[in-house]
């Protein structure tokens, strides 16, 4: 956190470190003898975890959607060119890369997080520092503006448009939970 309250810095420097990953690991990612599917494997154990580290707290602006998607096409370079009909080379498009990916695309991984983060929280128990920092109002005065959107206000609108009719009782069964959370990593750009 910085002293305007956005974690924008933070997220910056995730992403450098996931091109730092991918550089450090260029000869698997680059080499012909490895399939696809490992390719992508190696992209889900190496790359993806280092950039969406602590994901679960973060308030997704739209600028930072932006970020972590144009980021995701590092998947071009790693799934490598395409050969066309005449013989020539071309990169794959976005869409052939979410074909890839299988629909289960960065943005799907943050919020699955995020709604996994919720109901653990949301069952934890009422004494737990969790729950008390939940409840926690602030003392001072507003300031002047539209209020930022709060981090439970953002996941709650991924519930929304996830069309989940009685969350609250849904997230006490923690598998229920789970199947909601596994639903939201297959939505691209809830």
């Amino acid at each position: 956190m910085n002293t305007d309250h956005s974690i924008e810095v933070e997220i910056k420097e995730r992403i450098v470190a996931g091109n730092r990953a991918y550089h450090i690991h260029i000869k698997l990612f680059t080499s012909k003898l490895i399939p696809q599917n490992v390719k992508l494997q190696l992209y889900n154990m190496f790359i993806q975890p280092t950039v969406t580290y602590a994901s679960e707290t973060w308030v997704l602006k739209e600028n930072i959607i932006n970020k972590q998607m144009i980021f995701e096409r590092i998947m071009r370079k790693i799934s490598g060119p395409i050969r066309t009909d005449g013989g020539y080379w071309r990169i794959k498009t976005t869409q052939e890369t979410n074909e890839l990916l299988k629909g289960q695309n960065i943005m799907g991984f943050i919020k699955k997080q995020r709604l996994k983060w919720l109901g653990h929280v949301e069952r934890t128990a009422e004494d737990n520092n969790v729950q008390k920092i939940k409840r926690w109002k602030a003392m001072s005065k507003r300031p002047i503006g539209r209020p930022q959107t709060c981090w439970k206000d953002d996941v709650l609108e991924d519930i929304r448009s996830m069309n989940v009719r009685n969350w609250k009782k849904v997230l006490q069964n923690r598998e229920s939970w789970k199947k909601v959370a596994e639903q939201a990593r297959t939505l691209y750009r809830l």
